[in-house]
């Protein structure tokens, strides 16, 4: 190969001629070189060095040169690696014979004594070894068992790589990689510490249990809207970033008072009553539920032990509430009236003072818009349920096809409303024509459930049909059964990498065994739409009994007995039964956080906490306002904020992470953490994201710093 040397001066440790050479003799008389390719697929004028002071800097006394148009470099010395990729560079595909920009800066590093090949997988494994000891031999058989290949593959060239499964898998790591870095360097900046930016977001490995605690129905401002220096309630937390913007009526004009909370704003059966009278007149602005000085005059405390009605959140109204990402239309299309303005002082929580050891996402919003059901199908898959063939005649949901006004580009505006619809909110709430479970029929003739619908296998909300003698099935004739589902889930894609997982319910063996227990408002009030999995064929009680054993488990009986015993598998979600869920209208604040943060605890105690990362967010805001812009996605989301907190000897300590977060970033991390192939939900979304000019989902990886000590 012929080899390029340039000269600095001699007080440079590595010299390096400033003149070009391509003579054997002049190669023995300089020394030796490293000679390789920056790869993923090439990178083009990217700047490449010898890291000597092994900063992941090119500084300015190092060895340096430009990639070419292969990808080439040559370098006068040996040693560790950097290659500093600015937006200068290119990136061509060989394969595809493409050539792109490269839009954000990274950072490239490859250890001494490892080959040529600079890449975002050299880069993992420098990242590995900062946490091993140094041990590249064991960073190499760590990240190979991950992706399934041979060691030895992964400082080749991919490029040439003749298996086309070790090439798919080594290229699927890079590009997932890519992504991570380019957070790494913007999280370091100028001067920061490049190789710690990048050891948290690529020795994932550490991790050995990702838990998800997956609460109710509460949105970020209406529990952390107080919170000190996350951005919180405008005009009451200093730390808010905009101001708040006033309620409007259905016609867009300002409302000169929030609306009453129609029918009142206590659950029923409550020890404190709060009728719609006692809250009609309230300001145009955001108010504390629990006020101990009483709410607005009112002199009625309701504390966080008193259940709140129900607020509606569902699929299209929530789009209305946003109203473009201005906010402004939570009072007028909810059915709680002004109740959606309510939040509460969320430092009597016990979650709140775990936030506040750990990491607080302040900027993480639901996956999807609307309600429970369509959230929990998000956080498995990142798509909405499918439903072929809605409108045939036969079809038992042919009347569930939900009534939308469409602009000119086929673009939802708003729901129909019907003709009885009050003319302004404030003389009642609005009505529509058919806001029901299914989309209107697609471009591609599909209808999808976007409204809550009911699992076709027991525990379900609909009972078996009276021909089902096991009764294992929900009634497939009734209007709100959907039918199985067959899409990829994170489940699939752990089981198919040999990943342990579960998705454990709070009362599961006992509505299993009797369906008594399943909405029926007292305890446990097990919900059936919130146990995504149940809906999946994959999960037939009577073709898949084993793998429903495997994976669909019960909390009582097993999550904390695994826990104490250090067997929780790899991937654990834990879903709290209804009265532990913090769900308005059967649920309050105070039961579901006592046991939330119980379950944390006991969580602590386990021997696997060591390498454990918690998870503790809510599927969804619960109808409650928020005044953080939503971000523009795609069809099914992100809506509303929702609070999010990261608990982990791994976690940034008293730390608010203000790093742009959906629903899907939990399976991002599980994602990265276990080398799975992408879900097309996630891909899909962050297409959208960068199409309306916002930045990609984060992973939570942001939140980590493994250099901390257990």
């Amino acid at each position: 190969m012929k080899r390029t040397f340039c000269l600095l001066p001699l007080t440079v440790v590595l010299l390096v001629l400033s003149g070009c050479s391509s003579s054997d003799s002049a190669n023995s008389a300089i020394g030796p070189t490293t000679s390789g390719v920056v790869t993923g697929s090439y990178f083009r004028h990217a700047k490449v060095c010898l890291d000597v002071n092994n900063n992941g800097r090119c500084d300015a006394n190092e060895s340096s040169a430009y990639t070419d148009s292969n990808g080439a470099y040559t370098l006068t010395g040996q040693g560790p690696i950097a290659a500093e990729i600015g937006t200068d560079a290119t990136r061509y595909d060989p394969d595809k014979k493409t050539e792109t920009k490269v839009s954000t800066p990274l950072v490239f590093r490859a250890p001494a004594g490892a080959g040529q090949v600079v890449s975002a997988l050299s880069t993992e494994l420098v990242a590995l070894m900062g946490v091993n000891g140094g041990d590249l031999a064991a960073a190499k058989a760590a990240l190979a068992q991950r992706l399934g290949v041979p060691a030895e593959k992964l400082l080749s060239d991919h490029n040439k790589e003749s298996d086309p499964k070790i090439k798919a898998a080594l290229q699927g790591e890079i590009d997932q990689a890519i992504g991570r870095i380019a957070d790494a360097v913007a999280a370091a900046g100028k001067d920061g510490d490049i190789g710690k930016a990048l050891g948290n977001r690529l020795a994932l490995d550490q991790i050995q249990n990702i838990v998800v605690i997956y609460a109710e129905n509460r949105g970020f401002d209406t529990l952390f809207g107080l919170f000190p220096g996350a951005n919180g309630i405008p005009g009451v937390n200093v730390s808010s970033t905009g101001g708040y913007v006033p309620q409007k009526d259905f016609d867009g004009s300002t409302l000169p008072s929030l609306p009453p909370a129609w029918g009142g704003l206590t659950a029923a059966g409550q020890s404190v009553t709060l009728t719609q009278a006692q809250t009609t007149g309230f300001s145009n602005k955001p108010f504390q539920i629990d006020n101990p000085n009483g709410l607005n005059g009112t002199g009625v405390v309701v504390g966080q032990s008193i259940t709140t009605r129900d607020l509606v959140h569902r699929f299209y109204n929530h789009q209305m509430q946003i109203n473009g990402g201005k906010n402004d239309m939570f009072a007028a299309y909810s059915d709680a009236g002004g109740l959606s303005m309510g939040y509460y002082d969320g430092s009597k929580m016990q979650i709140w003072r775990i936030a506040q050891q750990y990491t607080l996402a302040d900027n993480f919003f639901m996956g999807a818009f609307g309600g429970s059901f369509l959230n929990h199908q998000y956080l498995i898959c990142a798509c909405a349920p499918t439903y072929p063939n809605a409108d045939a005649a036969s079809s038992p949901a042919k009347n569930s096809i939900s009534a939308i006004d469409t602009d000119a580009n086929g673009n939802f505006v708003r729901l129909t409303p019907a003709s009885t619809s009050p003319t302004s909110v404030l003389g009642g709430k609005a009505v529509y024509l058919n806001d029901s479970t299914l989309t209107p029929k697609d471009a591609s003739g599909m209808f999808y459930a976007v409204n809550t619908m009911q699992p076709a296998y027991q525990p379900s909300g609909n009972a078996p049909a009276g021909s089902d003698s096991g009764g294992r099935y929900a009634d497939p004739s009734k209007a709100t059964t959907l039918p199985p589902q067959t899409q990829a889930t994170i489940g699939d894609l752990l089981s198919a990498k040999g990943i342990s997982w579960a998705w454990y319910a709070g009362a599961w063996n006992a509505v299993s065994q009797s369906r008594t227990g399943i909405y029926n408002g007292s305890q446990p009030n097990f919900q059936a739409h919130h146990q995504p999995f149940n809906y999946y064929a994959n999960f037939d009680p009577a073709t898949h009994a084993a793998d429903r054993a495997a994976h669909l488990k019960d909390f009582d009986s097993q999550f904390l007995q695994d826990a104490a015993a250090g067997k929780l598998p790899a991937v654990a979600f834990y879903k709290p039964q209804g009265n532990l869920n913090q769900h308005p209208g059967y649920a309050n604040v105070f039961d579901g956080d006592t046991h939330i943060a119980g379950v944390i605890s006991q969580l602590q105690a386990s021997t696997q906490w060591k390498n454990m990362l918690i998870v503790v967010t809510y599927d969804e805001n619960g109808g409650f306002w928020d005044h953080a812009a939503v971000p523009k996605g795609d069809r099914w989301g992100p809506g509303t904020r929702i609070p999010a907190i990261i608990i982990s000897p791994f976690a940034k300590k008293g730390f608010i992470d203000k790093t742009q977060y959906d629903t899907a970033s939990i399976l991002r991390l599980i994602t990265h953490r276990y080398s799975l192939p992408v879900l097309p939900g996630l891909a899909q979304r962050d297409a959208a994201l960068l199409a309306n000019g916002f930045k990609p989902m984060g992973d939570l990886s942001a939140a980590l710093d493994f250099s901390q000590k257990k």
